[in-house]
């Protein structure tokens, strides 16, 4: 079996989709499946990552000649506002491209079942949930970069911390009013700032934010964020899945996050602290204050990361890679 693994704007796209496509990739190569990352019609399968117009237009000669298509749902219209400039304005008129576009598809790869749940409300094609999964090579010896991180961006402990691109969506007013509330916490978000893509709203949350929140633009080892970090705080809106948040688990942290729907396989006070979704500002942080307080105590901090750690294990490359195997197979 030949499989043309397609990622259309490669080498613009960066952040979850990057990873996951990264993920698949390193998967591939564990099953010992032949594949070519160029989009061609000389395939059993032809699996796309974006269905962008390149990949639209293969997926229609694919269909042509009878080669089965697979495609991933990265992307819903609900997670793509309040991301970067002009995505907002965008985001409405996304929607019925994606409708048309997802349907193009034999099979469908959602990252998770609320993913799944959402994209059944585009098209009625076949879905697979397969989590994008969690690298756990790519962290092995973190510990070892603790120092050197929290010396390099001032960090104390217990730090909380988040990664990956400082987007609104993610809950930057709430990380941010956080570190407001809480100066004696040293707060560090790791990940690409790109201040020319945001929004006005965005950049000014970033440019007033107090002394103890530091936002430290791309890293080069993104294992020294999980060494620095404490507290994984999540508080973000919509997600598809969240790779940070499998990471951060895999290295032991105790996450905290928003109790929306994407996060309901993991349990309040077992592998995290959950906040209430209210709909205001003032009591969502009134909340997450409190529960980072409870977070302090370095027993309850053991304790969660501890069975965080856990629970991630069922998302190790290893364990996603035989529905893979199972997906292609079904296909063709």
């Amino acid at each position: 079996m030949k499989i043309s693994h397609y990622f259309e704007f490669e080498k613009r796209v960066t952040g979850g989709i990057r990873e996951s496509v990264a993920h698949q990739r390193k998967i591939l190569d564990h099953l010992d499946l032949r594949y070519t990352t160029e989009p061609t019609l000389d395939a059993d399968v032809f699996h796309c990552n974006l269905l962008g117009p390149r990949s639209i237009w293969y997926a229609k000669r694919a269909r042509s000649r009878g080669i089965p298509i697979v495609a991933h749902t990265h992307i819903t219209a609900e997670d793509f506002g309040d991301s970067f400039r002009f995505t907002n304005a965008l985001a409405k008129p996304l929607k019925p491209y994606l409708e048309w576009a997802y349907g193009r598809a034999d099979r469908l790869v959602c990252p998770s079942e609320y993913n799944r749940r959402l994209i059944e409300g585009y098209t009625e094609m076949p879905t697979a949930v397969i989590s994008n999964g969690v690298d756990r090579e790519k962290l092995e010896g973190f510990e070892s970069l603790e120092a050197a991180y929290r010396e390099r961006y001032d960090l104390e402990p217990p730090t909380v911390f988040l990664v990956g691109h400082v987007i609104k969506r993610k809950g930057l007013e709430t990380f941010v009013e956080l570190a407001r509330r809480l100066p004696d916490l040293d707060f560090a978000w790791f990940g690409p700032l790109d201040l020319s893509l945001k929004g006005r709203e965005t950049t000014r949350l970033i440019e007033d934010s107090p002394e103890n929140c530091t936002f430290t633009g791309y890293v080069d080892d993104i294992r020294g964020a999980y060494a620095a970090g404490d507290i994984f705080c999540f508080p973000t809106h919509e997600e598809n899945e969240g790779i940070a948040l499998l990471e951060a688990m895999t290295a032991g942290k105790p996450p905290l996050v928003r109790d929306i729907e994407t996060f309901s396989w993991l349990e309040d006070g077992e592998d995290c602290l959950k906040i209430g979704t209210s709909g205001g500002l003032g009591s969502d942080v009134d909340a997450f204050v409190t529960a980072l307080e409870r977070l302090r105590n370095s027993n309850v901090r053991r304790r969660l990361g501890s069975n965080a750690a856990q629970h991630s294990e069922q998302f190790s490359l290893e364990s996603v890679a035989n529905q893979y195997r199972t997906l292609y197979k079904e296909v063709v």
